[in-house]
């Protein structure tokens, strides 16, 4: 009985989600749909064919509207309601856990729709930032992989590299667990690396491609890291020698 009441509680709050995306993305198209309308307006005395290419272009144009819109939009969201996650264990049915997903969930709407475009430009910065992320000067981000960004601090110059992925969080025995990532400064994560919560990396590290970092990982300024699970260098060495 109990299984039941938690997966109708579970289905509620999915269809409130959607709600919410609905909503949120409805305001997002809203100036997007109105510049196309207005283009369509304005050359409907136009030949077929000119009037087909300059639609085309009204409707890419269009896109790029929507996806500026929902990122000023999801940002703004989380600015008035302060939807910042704090470190800490919450339970999977609890009000912090709800939070967590509601956040994500606004992170991932922009992630999924939008976000491939804005990747190494000074616009995946801002947004990371609008969503409570901490980053430093000539930071470059490569990635949508990430998650829990409010809890999530990037020193100058580092870079994130292509597919890379960086969580803040876990489950573990019905506990959502959640727990900050701290990158320093000249960092590399590099190509499809996995950055587990609680990691901090030291100024000039590399992680190189591949590596998967492990929970609570603590990685010395200027190290390497490579391999599942990742080992410096150094402690590659001595395992091999021994």
């Amino acid at each position: 009985m109990r299984s039941i009441f938690t997966t109708i509680g579970q289905l509620i709050f999915t269809f409130l989600l959607y709600f919410f995306v609905i909503l949120i993305m409805g305001l997002a198209l809203a100036p997007a749909l109105l510049f196309f309308y207005s283009i369509w307006m304005q050359t409907i005395n136009l030949t077929v064919t000119i009037r087909m290419i300059l639609l085309g272009c009204a409707l890419a144009a269009a896109f790029f509207i929507y996806g500026m819109c929902l990122m000023a939009i999801v940002g703004l969201l989380r600015l008035l309601f302060k939807l910042n996650l704090k470190e800490g264990e919450y339970h999977i049915a609890s009000a912090g856990a709800a939070k967590w997903a509601f956040i994500n969930a606004l992170f991932l709407l922009v992630a999924t729709t939008f976000m491939d475009f804005i990747l190494l430009t000074p616009l995946a910065n801002l947004f990371y930032r609008l969503m409570g992320a901490k980053l430093g000067k000539n930071v470059q981000i490569n990635s949508k992989f990430c998650a829990d960004i409010s809890l999530l601090e990037i020193g100058d110059e580092s870079v994130i590299g292509g597919h890379a992925t960086v969580i803040c969080h876990s489950f573990e025995r019905n506990r959502l667990i959640l727990k900050k990532v701290k990158i320093g400064k000249k960092v590399v994560v590099g190509l499809n690396s996995v950055i587990l919560p609680g990691c901090e990396i030291g100024d000039g590290a590399l992680i190189a491609a591949g590596s998967v970092l492990g929970k609570n990982t603590k990685v010395e300024p200027r190290s390497v890291y490579c391999g599942v699970p990742a080992e410096s260098s150094r402690e590659r060495k001595e395992r091999y020698a021994e």
